[in-house]
């Protein structure tokens, strides 16, 4: 994964996200509106894509993940607000911001009659400037050589999606918008499809990923934004947003009763569920007790085994589990089903 800068964005005074003056971004996306039928479709969305970073963006079904996209490469135009793409307005300058894009969004247009090398002929034509060279580079980036002058219906689903993404390289873009890479790729196929988003990354391309599949999100992505209801409502690195979110302490000890109680009488610690011990791997004790779960700052961990210990429980295990992106999502949607 390429390296992941610390979140940035920050609560403005109007509400949303105030977006970073970074030289480094590469798309700027701010307080963007749309509007249809007098029906506000989104509502003032703002967040940053930086240079080399995976950026994801996640979104239940109708929360305007799809209409955001569609402004960002120009298929439709916003209401009110900004997308700045390469330092260039893309509805003041649009000829010059959307040559620093490249996307495929949803499946990927291809001619399965013609082989991938006239598939991608048939593309450059549209693209000033793009030579047999290129056309020959970004066949070896998106690794289809062996296979590029085959026709394109013998193609896997796969080598479909890199071509398509060989496409949206021709004009050698700094920012690659990718709606659902994965969708209907084998296990094999996904793997390989994040690895070489991770190799893209890595050379510095900016990547836009949209996805419905939060353990992908979770492995692949620096930073992600989370839309709902036309609202980005969380946005920041996946790391420190799932840090901010808490994690859930596992003390396994006996007597479990006391144990509770003295948890109970501090302010820093959120009791939740009684674990039996022996219901999940790595809970059992010799004693047959239970486990407390509660919510509360690592950091305390060592303070509380001490204090623990000394009213006489005894601590056979400590268990600290993360959240997933999966939790975040739902606790910040307040349980909304993503697409």
């Amino acid at each position: 994964m390429s390296g992941s800068p610390t979140a940035s964005c920050r609560r403005s005074n109007k509400g949303g996200y105030s977006v970073s003056s970074d030289p480094s971004v590469v798309l700027s996306v701010n307080r963007l509106k749309k509007k249809i039928k007098d029906k506000l479709i989104i509502k003032g969305v703002s967040f940053d894509v930086r240079r080399g970073e995976i950026f994801g963006f996640l979104g239940p079904n109708g929360s305007g993940k799809t209409t955001t996209i569609r402004m960002l490469v120009g298929l439709i135009k916003p209401t009110e607000g900004s997308i700045t793409l390469g330092g260039h307005d893309i509805t003041k300058k649009p000829t010059e911001a959307l040559r620093h894009v490249g996307c495929i969004v949803e499946n990927p247009e291809l001619y399965s009659y013609l082989t991938g090398w006239e598939n991608l002929e048939h593309f450059a034509r549209m693209i000033p400037g793009v030579t047999v060279e290129r056309i020959r580079e970004v066949t070896g980036i998106v690794g289809l050589d062996q296979r590029i002058f085959d026709k394109v219906r013998t193609y896997s689903l796969g080598m479909r999606q890199r071509l398509g993404i060989a496409q949206a390289l021709l004009g050698n873009p700094s920012l690659l918008i990718l709606d659902e890479p994965t969708n209907g790729l084998d296990p094999q196929g996904i793997k390989e499809m994040r690895d070489f988003i991770r190799k893209l990354a890595s050379e510095g391309l900016s990547l836009f990923v949209s996805s419905h599949l939060l353990s992908e999100i979770q492995q692949l992505c620096d930073r992600v934004a989370i839309i709902s209801h036309g609202s980005v409502i969380a946005v920041g690195a996946v790391d420190e947003l799932l840090r901010q979110s808490g994690s859930t302490v596992k003390w396994s000890v006996e007597p479990y009763e006391r144990a509770r109680e003295l948890l109970s009488q501090s302010e820093e610690v959120q009791l939740l569920k009684t674990v039996e011990a022996g219901s999940e791997p790595g809970m059992e004790n010799e004693s047959g007790g239970r486990s407390v779960a509660v919510q509360m700052d690592q950091e305390l961990i060592p303070e509380w085994n001490e204090r623990l210990v000394a009213a006489g429980i005894r601590v056979y295990g400590i268990q600290i589990v993360n959240p997933t992106l999966e939790e975040l999502f739902l606790r910040v949607t307040e349980g909304e089903k993503i697409e």
